[in-house]
This record gives C-alpha cells, sequence and structure tokens, in this order.
C-alpha cells in the first residue's frame, strides 16, 4: 500500500488514493477538511526532494502559478514545503488527457474540434505569458478534458523546474521531444514563441492524427525539430482548410522571429478563421524554412542524424550526405579479386601428389560427411523425438495498458503482441480486457503471438442540436439520448427567440459525452416588458379590482382590510404602486380594502346564534405521478382557498391547509385539470 494514502498532511489535507505518477511526483486524491473539497496534491519524489536545489526550484515556480486564474488553467490552491514534503495543491479535474481523447476518437479530431480545442490552449497561454510565466512543455498530455467539453492546461512552470537540471534528452524525454520549440532542442534562449510552437505541434497532430517528427531516440527527433520541415497537414488530410493550415504552420515557423509574436496573436487569427473557415491569410511559404546553420559541428550532427527521420526534408538531406564515389567502389573490388588470386598462385606452387593420395582423401571425406550426417540427425530428429516438447506461460496481460506493454520484453518475453477488436467498455480507454490465449497457459514453441482485445472506454453519446428547440421537447430529447438535463433551468429575457424555447446550452452539440452527463439549458422568457401605465384601483369594488390587475399581467400582493366610514365596504381604499406610475408585467400590487365603519362607533349590533366553530385541517396531497413544473388549485364549496406552483421533481408532497365546518369536499386541479376529490370530515378530531 502506497505509503502516503490515509496520512493528514498539515492537519488539514486527508490522502484517500493515487490517481497518477509522474517524472517528478505522484498525484493524489485528497479531501480539504478546511473547506470540505476534493482537490489533487502533487507530492514530490523522494529521490528528488533530497536535492535542495531542486525543491527551491520546484516551490518557487509553484508559487508564481498559484498567482495564475483563468478558466483553462488548472487552478492552484496551495504550496507546502516542511521538513519532509514538498508538495502542491490543485484543482481535482474531472476528465481525461487530450492525448486520451485524441486516442479514444482513433488519434485524428475534425478541425472543427480541433479548433474548439486549440482556442482554449492558446487562451491559457495568452493568461500565463501575460504574468512572465512561460509553460515550457505543451503537450496533449498536460492537456485536460472536461466532461462539458471545455479544456484546463496542467503543470504551468513546473517545466521549468524539470529541466533545470537536466541539459540531455534521454529515453525518457521522448514524449516531450515531440512537441519542443527548434530553440528549446538546441538549448538556446526561449520566451513565449517556443509555447507556441508546442501548441502548433499539438494542433498539427489533432488535425492529421500524427506528429510532425518522428524517430527512435530523443535525439533524432530533436535534430528533426531543427533541420526538418514536416509534411504540410493537407498534404496528409485535404479536407482540413487551407487557413487552419496556414495557422498551424505560422506557430510551428522553425525561426522563431516568423511565428506570432504572442498568443493573443495567434489567438485573432483563429477567431478570425472561426467567423470565416474560406479566409486567406497570406502567409509566405519561406516562413516555414528552417533556420540558417553557420556551425560546422552542428551541420555535422544534422548530417549524422538526417537519415533516422521520415521528412521530405531530412531525406534530402540524406541525398547530401558523403558516399563512397564510383572511383573508390572499383578500387576496392580489384584489391578484393587479387587476394583470391593469389591464393591460388599459392595452390598451384604446392607439389604434385601420386594416385595414392586423393583415394585417401576421397575417403576421409565421405567418413567426415557421414560423422556430420549422424550427429545432425541426432542433435535434431531423434533429440526432438525422445525429448519432450518445450512449453512456455503465457503472461497475464489482463488490465495493463496496450501502449506501455506492447514493447515490454521482460513481461512478454518471447511472445508478440497482436492488437485485436477494440470495444466499448467500462475500462480506461486503451486498456487490455481480455486475450488469447489466456494468461498463464501453457503453450508450445509453435504459438508467439497473444492477441489482446483493447477498451475504447464507455459509451459515448453524442450532444444533440437543441437549438431554440421548446423546453419540454428538448428534456424529452437529452434522456433520450441518455442525457441528464439540469431541473430547473435558468431563465433569461431574449428579443428573437420565443418564450418558453431553448436559448443556449451547454455541453455544446456535436460533443462526445459519457452517459449520465448532465446538460444545462437557459430558457426564453421572450422580450423584456415594456412599462405601462398603472391603472387606478381606488374607489373599485374589490373583485373588480382583482380582475383589472390579473387583465394587466400584474402579480396580486397583500389584501389589507381598513376600517373607513366615508368607503363602501368592500371598496378599495388604496392602492400601491399608485394609479398612472409606469409599471411592467409581473409588478406586485397591494390593496387596502374598507371595512365599513368601525362598528365601535355604530350602535349595538343585534346578537345572532353562535355559528359553529370553525375547524382547521390540512390535507396532504401526493402528485409524485407528475414532473417538472405544475400548478396546484384546491377548491372547497366552489370557492378557492389554495393556488400555487410546484416542481414537485424537488418535492413531490403538497399540503394544503384548510378550515371549514361539517363534511366537504375538496377538488384538486393540476395544471387546470380536475385531478381528484377529497372529502373532509371537520367534525371528526
Amino acid at each position: 500500500m502506497d505509503q502516503y494514502i490515509g496520512k493528514l498532511l498539515d492537519n488539514r489535507y486527508e490522502i484517500l488514493e493515487l490517481v497518477g505518477t509522474g517524472g517528478m511526483a505522484k498525484v493524489y486524491k485528497a479531501r480539504c477538511h478546511r473547506l470540505n473539497r476534493l482537490v489533487a496534491i502533487k507530492i514530490l519524489r523522494e529521490d528528488l526532494s533530497q536535492d535542495a536545489e531542486f525543491r527551491r526550484r520546484f516551490h518557487d515556480e509553484s508559487q508564481a502559478v498559484a498567482m495564475l486564474s483563468h478558466p483553462n488553467i488548472v487552478a492552484v490552491y496551495d504550496v507546502s514545503r516542511s521538513s519532509e514534503l514538498e508538495y502542491i495543491v490543485m484543482e481535482l479535474i474531472d476528465g481525461i488527457t487530450l492525448k486520451q481523447y485524441m486516442q479514444r476518437k482513433g488519434n485524428k479530431l475534425n478541425w472543427r474540434e480541433a479548433l474548439h480545442f486549440i482556442t482554449q490552449i492558446t487562451k491559457a497561454l495568452g493568461h500565463a505569458h501575460s504574468r512572465g510565466i512561460i509553460h515550457r512543455d505543451i503537450k496533449p498530455h498536460n492537456v485536460m478534458v472536461l466532461r462539458d467539453g471545455s479544456v484546463k492546461v496542467a503543470d504551468f512552470g513546473i517545466a521549468r523546474v524539470a529541466s533545470g537540471g537536466h541539459s540531455t534528452l534521454t529515453q525518457e524525454a521522448l514524449g516531450s521531444v515531440h512537441y519542443i520549440s527548434p530553440e528549446q532542442a538546441r538549448g538556446s534562449h526561449i520566451d513565449n514563441r517556443s509555447d507556441l510552437y508546442s501548441a502548433g505541434v499539438v494542433l498539427y497532430e489533432m488535425l492529421t492524427g500524427r506528429l510532425p517528427f518522428e524517430g527512435d531516440t530523443p535525439v533524432s527527433v530533436a535534430i528533426q525539430h531543427i533541420n526538418s520541415i514536416p509534411l504540410s497537414p493537407r498534404e496528409l488530410e485535404s479536407s482540413i482548410p487551407e487557413a487552419l493550415e496556414a495557422i498551424t504552420m505560422k506557430a510551428m515557423a522553425p525561426n522563431p522571429d516568423n511565428r506570432y509574436l504572442s498568443a493573443d496573436d495567434m489567438l485573432a487569427d483563429l477567431e478570425e478563421f472561426r467567423k470565416n473557415p474560406n479566409i486567406n491569410f497570406d502567409y509566405s511559404s519561406s516562413e516555414f524554412d528552417p533556420e540558417e546553420e553557420l556551425d560546422e559541428d552542428r551541420t555535422q550532427i544534422r548530417h549524422t542524424y538526417s537519415t533516422s527521420g521520415r521528412s521530405s526534408a531530412e531525406h534530402r538531406q540524406e541525398e547530401r550526405t558523403p558516399r563512397r564515389s564510383r572511383r573508390q567502389e572499383e578500387e576496392y573490388v580489384p584489391h578484393r579479386s587479387r587476394r583470391y588470386e593469389d591464393e591460388e598462385e599459392d595452390l598451384d606452387d604446392l607439389p604434385r601428389q601420386g594416385s595414392f593420395w586423393p583415394v585417401v582423401l576421397a575417403v576421409v571425406a565421405v567418413l567426415l560427411f557421414v560423422g556430420v550426417v549422424a550427429y545432425f540427425l541426432i542433435n535434431t530428429v531423434f533429440s526432438s523425438l525422445l525429448k519432450p516438447p518445450m512449453t512456455y506461460p503465457v503472461p497475464d496481460l489482463i488490465g495493463e495498458v496496450y501502449e506501455e506493454v506492447k514493447d515490454n520484453a521482460d513481461l512478454l518475453g518471447r511472445f508478440r503482441l497482436i492488437q485485436g477488436d477494440t470495444v466499448t467498455d467500462d475500462s480506461d480507454p486503451g486498456t487490455i480486457i481480455d486475450q488469447d490465449p489466456k494468461a498463464d497457459r501453457e503453450v508450445g514453441e509453435t504459438v508467439t503471438e497473444i492477441t489482446v482485445t483493447i477498451s475504447g472506454g464507455p459509451e459515448i453519446v453524442k450532444m444533440p442540436d437543441i437549438d431554440e428547440m421548446e423546453y419540454t421537447a428538448a428534456c424529452a430529447l437529452l434522456q433520450r439520448e441518455g442525457l441528464k438535463p439540469v431541473i430547473p433551468p435558468q431563465y433569461a429575457n431574449h428579443e428573437t427567440i420565443e418564450k418558453g424555447h431553448i436559448i443556449s446550452y451547454t455541453p455544446l452539440k456535436g460533443l462526445e459525452l459519457p452517459p449520465g452527463t448532465e446538460v444545462q439549458m437557459v430558457v426564453s422568457l421572450g422580450p423584456e416588458d415594456a412599462p405601462f401605465p398603472m391603472p387606478d384601483l381606488v374607489g373599485k369594488a374589490e373583485a373588480t379590482a382583482k380582475a383589472i390587475i390579473s387583465n394587466s399581467k400584474l402579480e396580486e400582493g397583500r389584501i389589507e382590510p381598513l376600517h373607513d366610514d366615508t368607503v363602501p365596504e368592500g371598496k378599495v381604499i388604496s392602492q400601491y404602486p399608485l394609479a398612472n406610475t409606469d409599471v411592467t408585467e409581473g409588478t406586485v400590487v397591494n390593496l387596502v380594502i374598507s371595512l365599513g365603519p368601525d362598528p365601535a362607533t355604530q350602535p349595538p349590533p343585534v346578537v345572532d346564534p353562535p355559528a359553529p366553530e370553525q375547524v382547521t385541517k390540512t390535507v396532504t396531497l401526493d402528485l409524485s405521478e407528475f414532473e417538472g413544473m405544475v400548478n396546484v388549485r384546491v377548491l372547497m364549496d366552489s370557492e378557492q382557498v389554495f393556488n400555487e406552483n410546484y416542481d414537485v421533481t424537488m418535492e413531490p408532497w403538497v399540503d394544503v391547509v384548510v378550515t371549514g365546518t361539517g363534511s366537504k369536499e375538496l377538488a384538486v386541479y393540476v395544471n387546470g385539470v380536475l385531478y381528484r376529490t377529497i372529502p373532509v370530515d371537520f367534525s371528526a378530531p
């Protein structure tokens, strides 16, 4: 078990589980007990934490990155430094890396999706660059894709620490070296434009499904970044728009002076392209040529490594590599022939033998031949008949990641992997979920291959287009597709979209999402209401005043009774808002209704027999068979005693308080339709 799981760091962060391991640190899922939230904690590796200078750089860079605040950057909450541990506390991301997302999509994305992702990455870089922070290690592995289709760039500033004490490129650096700029490969000074080069490589990979440069070693890949020009994206995928290809190649220009000057400049071109995919940026192809090198030693290095690359530029370098001339070949062959001629002359110089020796030599040759044949038969044919056949155990590959084990000779031994089907599964994409032959079986020498079934990840649902769709119809469509509409939605006024229809929603249409993903919608309230004069209600009967309020689309507020000697009973004494003041639909109107003269000033009334005592009861309605917002209206003796709107999805039980005598019957209407009648006995306890 991991030594940190279950521990409480700084009496605040409880380590729950290990979620990832990198070259510098381990990443854990943890709970912050002070703020009661889940976080990610990156703990520096023990061997690196022994280096005081490395720890200082790690701490200083983390402090600087903690000042970044941008929706496309993984937030850093806290940085801790003690005698035992060095760690940073970050936002816990619910998603996968862009690299995993690309693998799930077959490594190549359509250009609209690539534009969506690179725009957000560029915004993150612009924010960091504006605060003096260069990422230095932009690659799909450091970009997280969230469930809503947004991305967050991780590990800002950490690349500076990781490269602080290392000046050579090793096999461990192969993942990052595919994305480094030429100036990084040379060990020269870098600036913001190095990040833009790496972003261009990421865009190139998303559009084409392949990297611009490949090689067997980090050094060979780095040399290609310095010397070579990759194939243009449209040579690999003709459907890529020319303007997007131009943006990609400008970002990847080998000479930093030919790249975008800033992330904002690149973002501006991306926005222009988004608005008009047919735009022509008219970039010069000479901007994409490698920088001229005057250093003879560096030129030699170029020739040495050019044959390991795969680009057309490297092939041109290979053609310039010195070869043996035809004359040298001709001089070499006669020299070799002469050696055999000398041997033949030496044989001619041997003394001639008599007729006896040929017979002896022939007998010896026959005996030697028979011995060799017998030895061969004993050690091959007969040996295989006498010895039991060799068998080999099949290694257990279930749960392993295919890309990590396909070339692992220590695990595979004499076997080699054959990639079989890729199927939908709850396992992480790329995980081996089945194998043939099965693990731990003993197989003969003829079986050298293991066919594995690969997980393609969980089932994916494509976000439908619900733009301007009626809200209830949109909810029904989302549920049929396996998605979950967020209830209640958000509401907003809109000048053109009809009331009750969708204005906007997230995630965006066309994105591929796991089943059950929540969809947030904004529903139109229609155009914003224009003001109109408040009607004059003073002196009108209460029922008339309420009818005017309802017909004017105003809301009925408080109705206060008051004795008045001058205003007849049941008439409006006063109102608020006052008559003729500007109001809008939905404004609440309060009224004061006359009770007539004060009884205290009137002759004593004739005393009638006491009326039956009024009894108050609570009737609970079960509305669980309905969904969403409903209107509940209850009548007793044809008089309304209850009228409210409820979201029964949140609370299906509605309490109705009624007062009366004897036996009554409640009529319950839901959305204006009689739902049921309920008898109430006020005489019963």
